[in-house]
């Protein structure tokens, strides 16, 4: 079965107020913004980066089989006159337009989530949880910015029943613009944790940043809110202020309307007694640690409250995978022995490490093995930040870690703090270090990688991946 049309060119163009220019296509089957990895039937968008501009890369994407090419006005004149081209002022004004055309088509239940810790994890969820029961739209990676919204949502099908999107933000005032594009029926907040302080006067702003995401809610939405965090009332509050239909809690707390009552924390996974909604209700969760195990709540909550059925949400859960550089598990081939890697590269902050460590801790190690993390900077923390890498030191203690790898400026203050016995190896930058990590891992390890993505961590990942190819660990409670 072909696959179905995802718009055609008039009403990308009407959608765009765009000028069309050569033989254009009757259908389009997919928006992209990077001529290497696009599909033949794709539209590119010339969209301008940071470092490269799309434009010169357009005779790349027809090449490689685009529909169409997406560009500004101010360069049509690059292009030759017969090139399939739709001509806008601004290429990523127009992605935005297109984004809002395609949730003005839709007839979908649509969730936004946000949180300092957790969006990502907690988006795949319910697309997996979702999409057992229904066409589920869910945006990719982590593609939760200026760019990243509009994107997803012009990616959206038009007959989907679910849509789930990511949104985030590192300053005040840019959740707002975005969630107002999604237009959500339900938003989640999986937690307000102190990150991004470079930017924010204190967890409070932080608070109110992440409220932003109630002004896109549609008139008698729901939020769902963590009872647990300290800043739930100052959420709550902004809920309430901004018009929002109904708050629903997640938890630990008593109070909570998803209530976590038990959870038994597994190497590779965990087994969760809750309550939702008053109903009693015993999983798996096919992603092992505690934190996971809260913002399950949030899904479960989210997942009933937009419809589908509270049973099979929770047995989906079990199938649930980690994203990519987000605790994904491979075997390393010592010969006939093995050792494990964790790769938690993709992004860190002070809760998620906290958490990371945690998960592995509970890790079973093999003969002779050890638990062994290698940290590199948390990034974006202001002035707190050395003694925010110094704490870390508590944690390495309470988890069994009996090995630590540090890179980094700020991580030289987690040295400086460890006992000599943990001390494996210091280096200013990731690329620097990977030899020394290379060089110590044996058979039976456990090895996490886990840092700001600014601090380059998957470098290391590679290098071990290279050195000692297996194949990645699955979870039998995920089979």
């Amino acid at each position: 079965m072909s696959k179905p049309p995802l718009w055609t060119s008039d009403a990308m163009a009407e959608a765009m107020r765009a000028a069309a220019s050569g033989s254009l296509p009757r259908d389009v089957f997919g928006i992209s913004i990077d001529s290497r990895t696009l599909a033949p039937g794709d539209a590119y968008f010339a969209i301008k980066g940071d470092v490269h501009d799309g434009h010169d890369f357009v005779a790349a994407a027809l090449n490689a089989g685009a529909a169409l090419a997406v560009v500004e006005r101010a360069q049509r004149a690059k292009f030759a006159a017969d090139a399939p081209l739709l001509v806008v002022d601004d290429v990523l004004d127009g992605l935005r337009e297109l984004g809002r055309a395609a949730r003005a088509r839709l007839d979908a239940k649509i969730i936004a989530v946000t949180g300092s810790v957790g969006k990502t994890s907690t988006k795949e969820a319910l697309r997996g949880v979702l999409g057992a029961q229904g066409e589920t739209h869910a945006s990719v990676a982590s593609f939760n910015n200026h760019w990243g919204v509009p994107l997803s949502l012009a990616r959206c099908p038009a007959d989907v029943r679910y849509a789930v999107f990511e949104i985030g933000m590192n300053h005040a005032g840019e959740i707002e613009p975005l969630v107002k594009m999604v237009r959500p029926h339900v938003v989640i907040i999986t937690t307000v944790e102190p990150v991004h302080l470079e930017f924010f006067s204190g967890i409070e702003a932080i608070a109110d940043a992440k409220a932003e995401i109630f002004a896109g809610l549609v008139p008698g939405g729901t939020a769902v809110l963590n009872r647990d965090n300290a800043m739930f009332k100052r959420l709550t509050d902004s809920a309430r202020k901004a018009g929002v239909g109904r708050v629903v809690s997640f938890g630990a707390d008593v109070e909570a309307d998803a209530r976590l009552l038990d959870v038994a924390l597994h190497a590779d996974c965990s087994a969760v007694h809750a309550t939702i909604f008053g109903r009693d209700v015993t999983y798996k969760l096919g992603i092992p640690g505690r934190h996971i195990a809260m913002n399950s709540l949030a899904v479960l909550a989210a997942a009933e409250t937009v419809g589908a059925d509270l049973a099979l949400a929770a047995l989906a859960l079990s199938h649930v995978q980690p994203a990519a550089g987000r605790g994904v598990r491979r075997a390393l081939e010592f010969g006939q022995s093995e050792a494990t890697l964790i790769d938690e590269s993709y992004n860190a902050n002070p809760a998620s490490m906290v958490a990371a460590l945690g998960v592995l801790g509970q890790v079973p190690v093999g003969p002779q093995g050890r638990r062994i993390v290698v940290l590199g900077d948390m990034l974006e923390l202001g002035p707190a930040g050395p003694e925010l890498h110094r704490d870390l030191a508590e944690s390495v203690r309470n988890n069994a870690i009996d090995l630590v790898f540090c890179c980094g400026p700020l991580m030289r203050n987690l040295w400086d703090a460890l006992s000599s016995g943990k001390r494996g190896g210091y280096a200013e930058t990731a690329a620097a270090l990977e030899s020394q990590v290379v060089a110590a891992i044996r058979a039976g390890d456990v090895l996490m990688i886990k840092g700001s993505l600014g601090s380059r961590m998957k470098t290391i990942v590679t290098a071990l991946e290279k050195r000692f190819p297996g194949k990645t660990a699955r979870d039998d409670a995920a089979v």
